[in-house]
């Protein structure tokens, strides 16, 4: 049975080494311990010839001047540790957890350091509001979830990260290819960018998969929607909250946020609908769960199919996803997603983030409240 059946089924009931070490022997003659091996020498992408030539392709479609391009890409450095981030864990599959995932980011840490960073910056937050119809508590949701307002960043040099990752992605990955243009295509970005600013491409420090600042925003993310919302002639992502702040929100807003709408509504199951008969109701949560976050049905298309979503969510005019959130073992949590919901995916592709940046969001606002 496919997980998805089995969590119709719940969904159904719900409705009716040690470490052994020798000592050795003081008395016996002590072995030479082996020459440590000399450690590798960093790999440069210089010596790359396809390195060389997307430099060369990147300098002519973008009027870069090519020497200073093939120097940038040439000077960086392969990151052995990186493409092995970038793969599942060994083992297999860790059976996906809603309660232990929200239990990493609604957490006593991030919820005083947001309550600081919303005190620190609430008239930012308040405008971003009025003006990108962005709620605040969605913007800390995203800082704190991202870097814990400015915590932890990243300490990888962007270009080597951006470069390791275009040209030496892990081929046992499902999507290498893709994620190997979308890598080379972030890197071409991010050159123009430190052309256009006059930055040492060398200097900016990022995540491992090259994104930068209190946002994490890659290098595209940037070009389309950072702005300089603290006014004072340039975009800094790193040391700027104001500038973060605006940028978070006219992210969103590029990403068709729909203003005064609720994130996500609670839903709940019809007995009638969903028990008798049993495989009528598996078809019925499948048919919902098809489209997976994308928002698809009318609040009364759900209810005919036996998930009504409640309170506001009863009359809600935009279409709507049902959201399955897994607990290991246990009975799944749903929700239903709105237009918003799905706008919060866009920053990273993950029903479990958007919740987890809505759901910090919330208990700092209550916090903050207190």
């Amino acid at each position: 049975m496919t997980p998805i059946a089995k969590n119709a089924l719940l969904v159904i009931a719900a409705c009716a080494v040690s470490i052994g070490a020798t000592a050795q022997n003081s008395a016996q003659p002590r072995k030479p311990k082996p020459a440590a091996a000399p450690a590798a020498a960093p790999l440069f992408y210089a010596s790359r010839s396809d390195a060389m030539a997307l430099a060369d392709d990147i300098a002519a479609r973008r009027n870069l001047d090519r020497e200073w391009v093939r120097q940038a890409i040439g000077q960086a450095r392969l990151l052995p540790q990186v493409p092995k981030l970038m793969l599942p864990a060994p083992g297999g599959a860790t059976a996906k957890n809603w309660r232990v995932y929200r239990s990493r980011f609604v957490e006593p840490i991030r919820i005083r350091a947001g309550v600081r960073f919303w005190q620190e910056n609430a008239a930012a937050l308040a405008r971003a509001e009025q003006e990108y119809g962005v709620p605040a508590e969605v913007i800390v949701g995203i800082i704190g979830v991202e870097t814990i307002y400015g915590q932890q960043m990243g300490g990888f040099r962007v270009m080597d990260a951006l470069a390791t990752l275009s040209f030496d992605f892990p081929d046992a990955h499902p999507r290498a290819a893709d994620r190997r243009a979308f890598f080379r295509g972030e890197l071409e970005q991010f050159l123009s960018l430190m052309d256009r600013t006059g930055t040492d491409p060398f200097t900016p420090r990022g995540s491992y998969a090259g994104a930068m600042g209190l946002g994490q925003f890659m290098p595209s993310s940037w070009v389309r929607y950072a702005v300089d919302y603290d006014g004072d002639g340039r975009i800094d992502l790193w040391k700027s909250p104001t500038d973060a702040i605006g940028s978070v929100a006219h992210y969103f807003k590029g990403h068709d946020w729909q203003t005064g709408m609720p994130v996500w509504y609670d839903v709940q199951f019809d007995p009638g609908r969903l028990q008798l008969p049993a495989l009528l109701a598996l078809l019925a949560l499948l048919a919902l769960l098809a489209p997976d976050i994308l928002p698809t049905f009318t609040a009364a298309r759900m209810a005919e199919l036996g998930a009504t979503p409640l309170g506001a969510g009863a009359a809600h005019a935009g279409p709507l996803a049902l959201v399955e959130l897994q607990n290991g073992g246990e009975t799944p949590t749903y929700v239903i997603g709105t237009e918003n919901f799905y706008a919060i995916t866009r920053y990273n592709w993950s029903s479990y983030y958007a919740m987890a940046v809505n759901a910090l969001g919330r208990e700092v606002a209550v916090a903050r409240g207190r």
